[in-house]
């Protein structure tokens, strides 16, 4: 269940928004939240799939990382799913085809895994993950939000929590029952809770060099592995946000949505309900990764306080046109 603002209780952190969906836009959106960022960088980007119409845009990666991130590598996982990124040879060629050209790539798991434990898990006490996430100082995520198959809707949480998972032991331990015949059979707050646990564990590695972006552009239902199978889109653009505080973060952009008239969000918000997406919220908060509420921080206009309504306010709807 969706809960209001005026309803939650603790500290609030502070998320930065920009309208600016533009290389312009992400590059300070960034800095005001990089401060901790040093030695090794690793950003986890979701690269998409072949030809994925949807993910960020490469050419603002490649500003970002010119400005402010030089030394900065693109890190990623193999997929759990039989596809264009199965294996680090099909990886390789999509990262190609994608674009994913201008600066190294890291597949954390070409060469194995390594284990992270979960503090206060249900689920699990450690968590599998690509063995070279191990060799960076600092992470960035940098994260398309928009929707998912299965956990509703994809920002923060899950760029991370299985993004970073290596494609056969740790997304197996989220999405499966061991022995089941059917891939996918963890769903709804079983699934959302392994997958913040799975979270958790790099974040606390990284702590307190870690920080979050999410882009809130060409928001499809469906997540960014699905390429150009993925839903067409219908929720209008938003911009860009950022944070060191996660669970603010994907807290602000699920408030904006629902910020949306009925019409713009119908479709997002139907696609996270159904799948109990909202679940990845409270267990974060339950997990102390974070706070739900905020200080948003208007960086077009004198870095004024407002709320996830202003940000919502005059969307105009999406278009391809420009993108």
């Amino acid at each position: 269940m969706y809960l209001p603002y005026e309803q939650r209780t603790g500290n609030e952190s502070i998320v930065y928004f920009t309208r600016n969906l533009s290389a312009e836009g992400l590059i300070p959106a960034y800095e005001q939240v990089s401060a901790r960022i040093t030695g090794r960088v690793g950003v986890k980007l979701h690269t998409g799939e072949q030809y994925g119409p949807n993910i960020i845009p490469r050419q603002w990666v490649e500003a970002l990382l010119r400005k402010d991130l030089p030394d900065a590598t693109i890190i990623e996982t193999n997929t759990y799913y039989e596809g264009d990124r199965y294996t680090t040879a099909q990886h390789r060629q999509t990262l190609e085809v994608n674009g994913w050209t201008f600066c190294p790539v890291d597949i954390l798991d070409e060469e194995g895994t390594a284990l992270l434990p979960v503090r206060g898990g249900k689920w699990f006490k450690e968590m599998s993950v690509g063995s070279h996430l191990t060799r960076y100082d600092s992470l960035v995520a940098l994260t398309h939000f928009k929707g998912h198959t299965n956990g509703g809707f994809g920002g923060s949480n899950k760029n991370i929590g299985i993004g970073c998972a290596d494609g056969r032991l740790g997304k197996a331990w989220i999405h499966t029952t061991p022995g089941s015949d059917d891939q996918w059979d963890i769903v709804e707050e079983e699934f959302m809770e392994r997958m913040t646990e799975s979270t958790r564990a790099t974040i606390d590695h990284f702590a307190p060099r870690v920080t979050y972006v999410n882009v809130m552009r060409n928001m499809s239902v469906s997540c960014d592995c699905e390429g150009l199978a993925a839903e067409p889109v219908v929720t209008p653009d938003v911009g860009i946000l950022s944070s060191t505080d996660i669970l603010a973060i994907d807290q602000a952009c699920i408030d904006i949505v629902y910020a949306m008239t009925a019409e713009e969000h119908h479709d997002l918000v139907e696609r996270i309900e159904t799948r109990h997406g909202l679940r990845q919220l409270s267990y974060m908060k339950e997990l102390g990764m974070g706070n739900d509420r905020y200080v948003l921080i208007d960086l077009d206009n004198g870095c004024r306080r407002i709320s996830a309504a202003d940000a919502a306010r005059n969307l105009k709807p999406w278009s391809s046109e420009g993108q």
